[in-house]
């Protein structure tokens, strides 16, 4: 049984009310399924691992997405006048700037200068997680368009009536942009680099359509990164035993350490993660002299492998590019997804085959001067974003003779 709501809002319209839920503990898991995308539904249905009910409610049980890390749940739920879910948000109270891959640190530093308080915000997003994926969310059977509508205005509302600076919906898919902009938000763009799956037969035919110096580079690449005996494994379901959790924690705090001086993830949220999610993940691993010493963490979406953490504790040239890269792509192929994406930033993705993409995220600035500081900024910074993306996208290692894959580096859809 869901607990009751900690709070409510009549910032929806037509009737329709917000609730405020502290944690994911106030939706039931049949609540949440409920929603386009959560889980695997029928031939229709684009599942996303990460706004699943098991991975929004491991961020939380784990205790990495909580008050004490500055990720306080405040979802809305959008109901109807007799009390039925129509749509739900994943939203926290942020005391700070991280964990979001958009970054909004410069604002809040111009703000508090000028005597602001930036800090608590809003933030709909799924923490930690640089990946597109729909915010806010439809119930099955439901008008979307009206939905997200209602659902954006509901969250502008609440952002007014807790007095915070802002909300941001951080990589939001298209539909969710259309619907934010209409009620307020204020658009911004980024870049990141995917891999699209022409339907290739295996690694080498993908090369085919790669530049000959190209070509060869990448095929030496891949030479050299498992020279010294080094081993790849692919470990999904099953294979995800503690022990082999305890070897990639291992990686993943050394990176994280060395990287942003405390990781995200705990130890626990990984088990979490084998015990419910296990189908859902794939580990690529990288082994030597019976160890092992490298690994990449992914997780599977009806047609997207989505990259997300990369450890070691030896160092190899190129083993990061093979296993993070090279191995997500073999993947794909393997299973006959569509896309790859490989996380946040990093040109160096271009020249192992992944394109530059713009994603989205959407803002909403109560204070009058800043919006119109941010918005300024945004205008220029969009018209950046797409000129680096035209100029990325010309200079890419494929065969000039390819047909023109413009329209990939557009803002994701739904």
């Amino acid at each position: 049984m869901a607990s009751e709501p900690q709070s409510e809002t009549a910032g929806a319209e037509g009737g329709l009310s917000i609730r405020v839920a502290p944690g994911m503990d106030a939706f039931t898991r049949d609540e949440w399924q409920g929603f386009a995308g959560t889980t695997h539904c029928g031939s229709a249905s684009t599942y996303n691992p990460f706004i699943s009910f098991d991975f929004l409610k491991i961020l939380e049980e784990s205790g990495c997405a909580v008050r004490t890390t500055g990720w306080q749940g405040h979802h809305l739920r959008l109901e109807s006048a007799d009390g039925s879910l129509l749509g739900a948000v994943p939203c926290y109270v942020k005391s700070h700037s991280q964990g979001e891959y958009v970054f909004d640190h410069g604002w809040a530093d111009a703000f508090e200068r000028a005597g602001g308080r930036y800090y608590p915000k809003l933030q709909a997003a799924v923490p930690f997680t640089p990946a597109t994926g729909p915010r806010l969310l439809v119930s099955r059977g439901r008008d979307p368009e009206t939905t997200r509508t209602a659902l954006a205005v509901g969250l502008k509302a609440v952002t007014d009536k807790l007095g915070v600076s802002s909300s941001h919906v951080t990589f939001a898919s298209e539909g969710d942009m259309d619907a934010l902009e209409g009620a307020g938000f204020l658009r911004r763009t980024d870049q990141q680099f995917h891999f699209f799956n022409e339907g290739y037969s295996s690694y080498d035919d993908f090369l085919a359509t790669l530049a000959s110096r190209k070509r060869k580079a990448l095929k030496k690449e891949r030479r050299e990164a498992l020279g010294n005996g080094i081993s790849i494994h692919w470990l999904t379901g099953k294979d995800l035993t503690e022990s082999v959790w305890d070897d990639f924690f291992a990686f993943y705090m050394d990176t994280g350490e060395r990287k942003w001086g405390r990781p995200y993830l705990n130890r626990e949220f990984f088990s979490l993660i084998g015990e419910r999610m296990a189908d859902d993940v794939l580990l690529v691993m990288a082994k030597r002299a019976g160890r092992y010493i490298a690994g990449a963490i992914n997780f599977i979406g009806s047609d997207t492998l989505f990259g997300r953490n990369w450890g070691c504790i030896e160092d190899h040239r190129y083993l990061h590019f093979e296993v993070c890269y090279h191995q997500a792509i073999d993947f794909a192929i393997d299973r006959k997804l569509k896309l790859v994406e490989a996380g946040a930033q990093g040109e160096h993705k271009l020249a192992r085959g992944y394109r530059p993409v713009t994603t989205q995220s959407a803002h909403y600035i109560a204070h009058p001067g800043l919006r119109g500081a941010v918005a300024d900024y945004l205008e220029r910074e969009r018209r950046e974003v797409s000129r680096m993306g035209e100029y990325l996208d010309e200079h890419g290692p494929f065969r000039k003779s390819d047909p023109d894959f413009s329209e990939r580096s557009s803002s994701k859809t739904d």
